[in-house]
């Protein structure tokens, strides 16, 4: 049964709803809600916020393409473009290092209570979306910049998925090694 005009079925929006609590629950578990530990990660102090990022990334990749190897999900790719992911991940870096919160931990915090991730994380986002709605018709040529399509990079290299999946992860699992040996 479909819920509304765009096709949503009711049962996925649920689904995702599920899925979210429960990797919320997974983040303040972890302790990455914690302001404490998260501005240790940004001064470069504790690495526990990086593990758990890049322990997502694995889980995620490696899940995602063996459903999708399964034929139980289909990718949706969205078209990318370097200025895009430039501007992204400055206005990301530059709201992360100014509240302590990127938006999954800050709303990981606000369930846990916390009334600076509510004030600052919540309330900014919504300000902060707003005002980029009212920016971008007019700056959106810096976001074509690089345009790259909806291609992933198996597909641009023309290689099956996993041989882009596994050493990337293989990579990431070294690197949390590493950080684990010298003790962040």
């Amino acid at each position: 049964m479909r819920s509304d005009a765009s096709g949503t079925n009711r049962d996925e929006l649920l689904t995702g709803l599920s899925f979210g609590l429960i990797f919320g629950l997974a983040l303040h578990k972890a302790g990455v809600t914690d302001y404490d530990i998260i501005l240790r990660t940004l001064l470069l102090r504790d690495m526990l916020v990086l593990k758990v990022m890049m322990t997502a990334v694995i889980v995620g990749a490696i899940g995602i393409y063996a459903l999708r190897a399964m034929g139980l999900v289909r990718l949706h790719i969205r078209e990318a473009a370097v200025g895009s992911n430039v501007i992204g991940g400055l206005i990301f870096g530059l709201g992360f290092a100014l509240l302590g919160y990127c938006p999954g931990t800050a709303v990981g915090a606000v369930a846990a209570g916390h009334l600076d991730a509510f004030v600052g994380g919540i309330i900014g986002m919504l300000v902060g979306s707003l005002l980029f709605a009212q920016v971008y018709p007019h700056l959106k040529w810096l976001f074509r910049i690089g345009y790259i399509g909806d291609k992933t990079l198996w597909q641009i290299l023309s290689v099956n998925p996993w041989a882009v999946v596994l050493p990337v992860c293989g990579v990431l699992v070294v690197l949390m090694w590493y950080l684990e040996t010298i003790g962040r």
